[in-house]
């Protein structure tokens, strides 16, 4: 009988706890359903704080019946962990309701706390949620749109994948999942692991007052006495480039020791590395640490924009270091220097694929560079075509007499020929360039000009990319080192003839701009900003959150 008993019991409370169980879950999902839906004028705001991915919030309660998703200490944990994180990613852990929620949660425990009232319990849910979506995003893409920037930005922007909510929901699941998403999004490889370090170390010498400026004066050269000697010390020092043990000389002559110091500096900071200390290195040297932490903050944010843009195999031009690189097997195997686009012809951003290569190329005059250049020099001397071996081709494709027209009546409106140069060693294009067609006319080439890789700043061209040692390129993208290599390039620019050859695959290229980046040897260099873009994205990082969700491509 009392077996019986016992039995009866359990089964009521098993009863009971399951009543009381299915209640509160439908209490809950009417409490958040509610809270969802409370939203004046499109905006729904807890406190202080905004749901900016209402939508997609919506749709991740509705695709889990609107049960509570961050019921479990564990997760919220791991998501507070994340926000305070984020600011070592260079974002901004207020964006992701940092204040709002700390104080929500500052009580005790989330179920203690949050259980006392369901209206107060589904509200600090959302925000957790919203919070999450935020931080995911900037993680993912970014904070700041670059196609706002830039109306030629062309890499894609997929958000996690065709069925985001699901995705999302998968992330959540559990602890471990949620854990390995921001692991992986915060692992966007060498780069940026390098910039987050960087970040790290000058916020701490921020921390401890920076440095102090140089004085300007004289050209300071090593052997030299000067009174700045010190400060000069000082300064190199605070970032790593001088150290402090140095054989004993007088304290204001400029040692060998320093000497090595300010080569490092100058090769840190793209500058000609000669160990002289002109306006060039003292203007870098008085650059800011707080100047130097947004410029960092501004190139992870460039990270985030393209990681996921990179595979195993690209070449990629880094337009302010005045670089090309090629990766393969998502190892670097190859790198340039590079001559890319004045100021006045910038250089511009965008993805393309490489899908064939012209040797002995001629080169036909664009409208801008015709407008400006060649038709001013060709009215004070009618002999510069010749001198540059270049014809006059009419639209049938004839060469024109230059010697028949009366160049001092001729504007590039109403221009009726192309101007061609041919092919040979001083053509503007060199012997080869390599092709990836697109709307800006712009490629990577040769160059006759190579006296200009000796710079370190080399914004020379008319937007194309210059590369210093081209054939070693097209080598790697030829993929035949018996079929392709220097002697069979050599027997083809012999022919003095244009030559087409197709790639066996495609190659992706990625022209960006990057003014801080690691070396080979683990050290951060900065370039300058040549085209003045760091301040936009800065000045973004700084705004109020914005949701941007890229449209998904259909099919």
């Amino acid at each position: 009988m009392r077996s019986k008993n016992r039995q009866y019991f359990i089964s009521t409370v098993l009863l009971f706890l399951v009543f009381f169980i299915s209640h509160t879950q439908a209490f809950e999902k009417t409490i958040v359903q509610q809270q969802l839906q409370s939203s004046k004028n499109g905006r729904l705001m807890f406190g202080q704080s905004e749901i900016a991915v209402l939508g997609m919030v919506r749709n991740l309660y509705q695709y889990n019946d609107y049960q509570l998703i961050w019921s479990k200490k564990a997760k919220v944990e791991i998501l507070l962990k994340a926000i305070n994180n984020s600011e070592q990613l260079g974002l901004i852990p207020q964006d992701y309701h940092l204040e709002e929620l700390t104080k929500r949660l500052k009580k005790g425990t989330l179920r203690k706390v949050l259980g006392q009232t369901g209206l107060e319990q589904a509200q600090t849910d959302i925000l957790l949620t919203d919070a999450f979506l935020r931080l995911s995003y900037h993680m993912t893409f970014g904070k700041v749109v670059p196609s706002s920037l830039d109306p030629d930005w062309n890499l894609r922007r997929e958000f996690l994948s065709k069925d985001p909510v699901a995705t999302l929901s998968y992330h959540l699941s559990s602890e471990q999942k949620l854990k390995k998403l921001f692991q992986q999004s915060a692992d966007q490889g060498v780069l940026y692991k390098g910039l987050i370090d960087t970040l790290a170390e000058y916020r701490q010498i921020q921390q401890q007052g920076g440095w102090t400026p140089v004085p300007s004066g004289a050209v300071l050269k090593p052997g030299m006495i000067d009174a700045r000697v010190p400060l000069i010390k000082a300064r190199l020092q605070v970032t790593g480039d001088f150290s402090k043990t140095e054989i004993k000389t007088s304290e204001h002559k400029y040692s060998e020791t320093l000497e090595e110091g300010v080569k490092q500096f100058q090769q840190r900071h793209n500058l000609d590395v000669d160990g002289v200390i002109g306006r060039g290195t003292l203007e870098q040297m008085n650059v800011s640490v707080e100047t130097r932490i947004e410029q960092i903050r501004a190139n992870l944010e460039r990270i985030r924009w393209v990681k996921r843009n990179l595979g195993d195999e690209f070449v990629l031009v880094n337009i302010a270091g005045f670089k090309v690189y090629y990766v393969e097997d998502n190892k670097l195997i190859w790198k340039s220097r590079a001559q890319v686009g004045k100021d006045y012809r910038k250089t511009p951003v965008f993805r393309d694929d490489i899908n064939y290569l012209v040797f002995n190329p001629t080169w036909t005059v664009p409208p801008t560079i015709l407008r400006k250049d060649i038709l001013p020099k060709l009215k004070k001397d009618p002999a510069y075509l010749q001198k540059k071996n270049m014809n006059i081709i009419d639209s049938k494709g004839k060469i024109i007499d230059a010697s028949m027209i009366d160049w001092s009546t001729m504007t590039a409106k109403k221009f009726p020929y192309m101007i061609r140069q041919e092919p040979g060693p001083s053509n503007a294009l060199g012997r080869v360039k390599i092709m990836f067609p697109n709307k800006h006319l712009v490629y990577l080439h040769d160059t006759p000009s190579k006296n200009h890789f000796k710079k370190a700043e080399r914004a020379f061209s008319s937007g194309c990319i210059r590369v210093e040692n081209p054939f070693e390129l097209v080598a790697l993208l030829l993929k035949d080192s018996n079929k392709w290599n220097q002697a069979s390039f050599d027997e083809i620019l012999a022919t003095g003839k244009l030559k087409n050859v197709t790639l066996p695959a495609k190659v992706p290229v990625l022209l960006l701009y990057f003014t801080a980046q690691m070396d080979e040897n683990g050290k951060m260099v900065f370039y300058k900003d040549i085209y003045n873009r760091d301040e936009q994205i800065i000045n973004g990082l700084k705004k109020p959150f914005q949701l941007h969700i890229p449209k998904q491509k259909q099919g």
